[in-house]
């Protein structure tokens, strides 16, 4: 099974790159985030993917979130639902089996850091939530944390939102709660492993960057992980399509 996630940065502006990545790529998930439009403004075409369900949910030029499913990949069509803490169309989830699989967009924290503190603590109790109900969790996003110094360049280390020890605690605590990064766990050495780059100075070729974009998985799922790389020559997003092939 191969699980996708991917800041598109504007699904309008990548919608060509977002359909020949998908036909190569053939993931059986597909977590989108920021697309910056409306469900009325994205094109049929991508939608309408050969062997896929989707459900976009985004409001305009801000924010929004989607998800594919490969039917072929389930026995079941996709329902798609909300968390109950979604504002500003940062979540959709759906049920397939019993495992729920989560597509999240964490607000940045620039302009309100205690509305995106909010946001993590309400994450952290869903987390709780998904496991107490004896459910195993695939939450893949931008959670717009650097989870460690590791995981940014060291040009770009700084005492910033992203980087904050308030942040990067809670993400650890949400963790704890029977998740793990899958990414990290199968390259816990790579000190260039990287997801989003600045857009300016060749950033991304020269690979001055953070990790951002996350697969987190319970535990149980964790064990049949094998890959997880970061795509940094697909596309002209800010953000590279992060893909999690488990066995």
């Amino acid at each position: 099974m191969k699980i996708a996630t991917w800041n598109v940065n504007g699904i309008r502006a990548r919608e060509a790159q977002f359909a020949e990545w998908m036909a190569a790529a053939q993931p059986d998930i597909v977590c989108l985030q920021e697309l910056k439009a409306s469900p009325a403004q994205i094109p049929q075409s991508i939608c309408d993917l050969e062997g896929y369900a989707c459900y976009w949910h985004g409001g305009g030029g801000y924010s929004g979130v989607g998800l594919h499913v490969r039917r072929a990949a389930f026995q079941q069509e996709p329902v798609f639902t909300h968390p109950h803490f979604d504002h500003e169309n940062r979540m959709v989830q759906t049920q397939l089996d019993d495992t729920i699989y989560l597509s999240v967009y964490v607000p940045n924290g620039g302009k309100d850091f205690e509305q995106k503190m909010a946001f993590l603590h309400e994450m952290d109790a869903y987390v709780q939530s998904v496991h107490a109900q004896g459910l195993k969790l695939v939450l893949c996003g931008d959670l717009n944390i650097a989870r460690t110094d590791m995981d940014v360049h060291p040009k770009e280390r700084k005492p910033v939102i992203g980087q904050s020890p308030k942040e990067r605690a809670l993400l650890e605590q949400i963790l704890s709660r029977g998740l793990v990064d899958v990414g990290r766990m199968l390259y816990p050495d790579d000190d260039g492993y990287f997801t989003w780059w600045a857009p300016w100075r060749n950033m991304r070729q020269r690979n001055i960057g953070w990790r951002l974009d996350y697969v987190l998985v319970s535990e149980e799922l964790a064990k049949r992980a094998v890959s997880c790389p970061s795509y940094r020559e697909v596309g002209t997003s800010d953000h590279a399509p992060v893909v999690a092939t488990f066995a």
